[in-house]
């Protein structure tokens, strides 16, 4: 993407404060379990995904595409005690073709939305507690979420930061504000100090509103 002579960097996205309360009006179900409070880490979350990834490769099969992301795949970050997984299918529209393997495994949907741009289905399995996001191969957002699970990998200031800011958005959610919501602020500006670092793309600041 470029903006006249202002470079961005092409998974940019704006900054939205309130998306998560936005996109309610996709959820088609409620999870099988609640995520609980927030915890250090635990190496077992990385078990937990190993897992979760032998149950989709059964489903799947062997070529599926999975990923370990969010905070429980970062050593040394606090978490709710919930496994994030992407995987990416040829059709997410397709539904027939790979939802009901999901569900004989003990998936759940519980979401159907579009984020940017891409189709995007989101289930819960209840043990291990798992948010499983469904995306096509060129999703964007898979990427993102790639990227901002290396950076914190690698960068233990900004794994504070965040860690930081997911306690005060548990005092926030207190007040009725949505969790990520709450800390979608702290995100979006981790997110321009990943794309700022990255060598194969530039990208000029874009500070949010």
């Amino acid at each position: 993407m470029h903006d006249g002579a202002v470079d961005t960097h092409p998974l940019w996205r704006p900054f939205s404060a309130d998306s998560n309360a936005t996109r309610q009006s996709q959820r088609v179900a409620f999870r099988q379990v609640e995520p609980g409070p927030l915890r250090e880490y635990d190496s077992r979350w990385a078990d937990a995904f190993g897992r979760v990834r032998t149950a989709l490769v059964g489903a799947l099969g062997p070529g599926t595409a999975i990923t370990h992301v969010g905070s429980t795949a970062v050593p040394g970050m606090i978490a709710k005690p919930v496994i994030d997984v992407d995987v990416l299918v040829t059709d997410v529209l397709d539904e027939a073709s790979w939802l009901p393997k999901l569900e004989e495994i003990g998936f759940r949907l519980v979401f159907r939305d579009v984020i940017a741009g891409d189709p995007h289905c989101q289930l819960t399995l209840g043990d291990p507690n798992t948010n499983l996001h469904v995306w096509r191969p060129d999703a964007a957002e898979p990427r993102r979420h790639r990227l901002f699970v290396s950076w914190l990998q690698r960068h233990p200031e900004d794994r504070r930061r965040y860690a930081d800011a997911k306690a005060e958005a548990v005092r926030a959610a207190a007040d009725g504000l949505r969790y990520n919501d709450a800390k979608a602020a702290v995100v979006y500006d981790l997110y321009e100090r990943v794309f700022a670092a990255d060598p194969d793309h530039p990208h000029a600041p874009r500070p949010r509103p």
